[in-house]
């Protein structure tokens, strides 16, 4: 491979993003490429989230409300998420929790549209939130699930949503945000986005899609922590007109008038429910500092570039171990990660987290690496390929500790 080293160096020495990585806490040794599940922790955190801690919670109690402003940070804390996302300031709300999120929204648009309760997904989208809609639509309703390809052709009549997870969870493909926006638009049909796998990875253009809702977690691409708080986005022509039937006192338009009975609050805030919890909003606010003077087409020409090179490595050999590239070869369909059928894949990526490589694994066989443009090298990514095959070489994934499994994968 050392053709492909120097290709990696080269592309490293002309990297726009290389000084980002100092802004990473980064493990010595260790190759990470597992920023699609838990993103690394940005080196400006822990002393925010001390400060917080000792000061904000410590000496100013119930002040801190008031003082630190701690009741306008969702609202904040949206608005820098939505820069990233293609939205107007005011149309991104930082709360609860993904799937907490989609229900909201999901509520929403079903009543928008009460003659037409068939939600359409595909097979690419992430479990949560088919879950999620099957307990919305009850015996009320529908969730009619295809393959990808086919999502076009299934936007019928009857369809009232379209409910999307932008990048395919599994193999990372890469869904047609404007197309298909534009084909349900014409047909009556209300569309909501999961952008998990796209906020931080790849530039998001809600706005000008012309996306009626979208959600989001916190936790990856923008290294908001674990369980970081999540985002919604209502498109602004909407925000009045809708409301959640998930209401609580902080979307109510007086929340310390204790009415007992429930008014939205205007615009996006009616999309908020309960207490927000605040150290973790410090943490994902504190995050997001990276992202201040990022030009998202950077992060993803060299995302594409990242995820182009990998392939390379990998094709050297993939044939002599059975491995077979379940993602879009083309990077233009295709999010920020790669991802590999491959037998005992459970099994391979636990010798390669052994060794220093973490990636991950989803069910039944997909060995899954994610491109995290702000702190990944193109070295690294060589480097990983070469540990893969001597893994797969060796077959020093045949070992037992490798095929006990762990709860998380």
């Amino acid at each position: 491979m050392d053709d492909l080293k120097q290709r990696a160096a080269d592309l490293d020495a002309a990297d726009p993003l290389s000084g980002w990585r100092g802004r990473f806490i980064i493990p010595d040794g260790l190759i990470y490429l597992d920023g699609n599940s838990l993103g690394v922790l940005p080196g400006n955190v822990p002393a925010r989230v001390a400060d917080a801690v000792a000061r904000g919670w410590g000496e100013q109690l119930i002040r801190g409300w008031n003082a630190e402003g701690w009741m306008d940070l969702p609202r904040r804390i949206g608005d820098r998420i939505a820069r990233l996302i293609g939205a107007a300031e005011g149309s991104v709300i930082c709360a609860d929790s993904t799937s907490i999120n989609l229900a909201k929204v999901l509520q929403a648009a079903l009543a928008m549209v009460p003659e037409r309760q068939v939600v359409l997904s595909d097979t690419g989208n992430f479990p949560t939130d088919l879950y999620v809609a099957q307990g919305q639509l009850g015996q009320a309703g529908t969730l009619k699930v295809v393959a990808p390809e086919d999502v076009a052709a299934a936007m019928t009549p009857e369809v009232g949503v379209l409910m999307l997870t932008e990048v395919d969870y599994r193999s990372g493909r890469l869904q047609d945000m404007h197309g298909l926006t534009d084909r349900a638009r014409d047909l009556g049909i209300v569309t909501i986005w999961d952008l998990a796998h796209s906020a931080g990875a790849l530039p998001v253009d809600l706005a000008g899609a012309g996306a009626d809702f979208a959600v989001g977690c916190g936790y990856k691409y923008l290294s908001g922590g674990p369980g970081a708080p999540a985002f919604l986005y209502v498109r602004p022509e909407l925000q009045n007109r809708v409301s959640s039937r998930l209401t609580g006192w902080m979307g109510h338009a007086a929340p310390f008038a204790f009415d007992p009975d429930y008014h939205p609050a205007e615009g996006i805030d009616r999309f908020r429910v309960g207490t927000p919890p605040i150290l973790s909003m410090v943490a994902m606010d504190a995050a997001l500092d990276v992202w201040d003077g990022v030009d998202m087409q950077a992060v993803r020409a060299k995302s594409l570039s990242l995820g182009d090179l990998f392939i390379a490595c990998i094709d050297r050999f993939a044939s002599a171990y059975d491995l077979h590239l379940a993602s879009p070869r083309d990077g233009n369909h295709r999010g920020s990660q790669v991802s590999w059928h491959c037998p005992d894949g459970y099994a391979v990526m636990q010798a390669l987290i052994d060794r220093g490589v973490i990636g991950d694994f989803r069910e039944p066989d997909v060995i899954r690496f994610g491109f995290t443009p702000l702190y990944l090298s193109y070295a690294e990514v060589v480097k990983a390929a070469a540990i893969l095959q001597d893994i797969l070489r060796r077959r020093t994934w045949d070992q037992p500790q490798f095929h006990a499994r762990a709860r998380v994968t």
